[in-house]
């Protein structure tokens, strides 16, 4: 009992605290620095919608708004099995020349739209963006800028929880993204990013590959793949999208659910990521992987200090009960005043654990998650036509 307790003690310590720790320290002594300049190619910037009405002209607009050079901008959006009203709004740009609109009539899932709309692009720079964040209009500029160094191959923009007007939320999931954000910056601070936002990311377009139809996470698999080609993923956190967080917990619980199954099925889908051909092994077992077996070791120190007898396990028992009685406020949703950060907090840390269970059943059971658009509360088929 005590193996499993002090073991499962390291494995959290090192997930949530020491592999941050070791990321500061590697930048510090082997910082690298992206070598930004002015840079101005000619950009496909793609989206992949499906039932994306509510949200999709204004995000057009904003696309369209961009402050780049419009000569160099293309923009390919895919309708993959929409059956509201997203066919009927791209067809209403079937006449401006900087769109390009593909109306899949089957859904074949995001990974299949991608594809498709990399057969199109012409850019040399290849921006990927889903249909319900606002993009900054500058963000895409900001973004390319860290083309210019010939060694980066992947930018990551940062995805920004809240409202531009009031600024990013630090309650619940926010305070978790703003951790997971700095993670990120420090990866990229001394090398590379474990993968992407997936609101905002830009590929250079000959580094491409094809993503699996039944691929979750195309911003991780993309990302590896150009750093197992050589270059840099690196993150830029002034190029920014804006979310609106709280879409509702049940939804925001399936959704990572599906994102860390994503996980699990890279290893299916590219099992190179656990071998010498990934320069970012260790990145990647340290920031995805033990994210999964983290929940496991927190069971662990549950169940073995409720066995072990000594005044540290005992102690560690009470800390754990108060810990998870303030998580079970925050689901009910009780609001104690300043505690009300610590009790949100609290709830995101083990709703995020438990997804991390739930993820590791449908690995062992086979059970396959599909990608299902999240929509806030508030062109060329395969057998035909194409809207330009």
């Amino acid at each position: 009992m005590k193996w499993i307790f002090w073991s499962s003690v390291a494995l959290i310590a090192y997930t949530y605290a020491g592999y941050m720790g070791w990321l500061w320290l590697r930048s510090l002594w082997r910082a690298r620095l992206v070598r930004r300049a002015h840079y101005s190619p000619s950009v496909s910037i793609m989206m992949v919608v499906r039932n994306e009405e509510q949200v999709l002209e204004q995000k057009l607009q904003n696309l369209l708004a961009l402050d780049y050079p419009t000569e160099n901008v293309q923009l390919i959006i895919v309708s993959d099995g929409s059956t509201d009203g997203s066919e009927a709004v791209l067809r209403t740009h079937a006449e401006n020349p900087r769109i390009t609109g593909v109306l899949n009539q089957l859904p074949r899932g995001k990974a299949s739209g991608l594809n498709d709309a990399v057969q199109l692009a012409q850019g040399d720079i290849v921006v990927f963006t889903d249909a319900r964040q606002k993009i900054e209009l500058d963000a895409v500029r900001l973004l390319l800028e860290n083309f210019a160094d010939p060694e980066v191959g992947c930018v990551s923009g940062e995805l920004m929880l809240g409202d531009p007007a009031s600024g990013e939320t630090t309650a619940g999931m926010g305070l978790y993204w703003k951790i997971e954000k700095k993670v990120r910056e420090l990866e990229s601070a001394s090398g590379s990013v474990v993968g992407a936002t997936g609101a905002l990311y830009a590929v250079r377009r000959e580094l491409l590959v094809r993503v699996p139809a039944e691929t979750i996470l195309d911003d991780v698999y993309i990302p590896m793949h150009v750093a197992r080609q050589g270059s840099r993923v690196v993150f830029d956190p002034r190029a920014r999208a804006w979310d609106l967080p709280g879409q509702g917990r049940e939804r925001e619980f399936s959704r990572k659910v599906r994102t860390l199954s994503g996980n699990y099925q890279l290893l299916q889908l590219a099992p190179w990521l656990l071998g010498r051909e990934n320069p970012l092994r260790f990145e990647f077992i340290s920031h995805k992987l033990l994210r999964l077996v983290a929940a496991f070791a927190l069971l662990g120190v549950l169940v073995s200090s409720m066995f072990l007898h000594g005044a540290i396990y005992r102690d560690t028992l009470i800390l754990q009960i108060g810990f998870y009685s303030l998580s079970l406020l925050g689901l009910l949703q009780i609001r104690l005043g300043p505690l009300t950060r610590i009790t949100d907090a609290a709830f995101t840390f083990v709703a995020l654990n438990l997804a991390a269970l739930f993820a590791s059943a449908n690995f062992i059971t086979g059970r396959r998650s599909v990608w299902e658009p999240v929509r806030p509360i508030s062109m060329a088929t395969r057998s035909g036509q194409e809207v330009k």
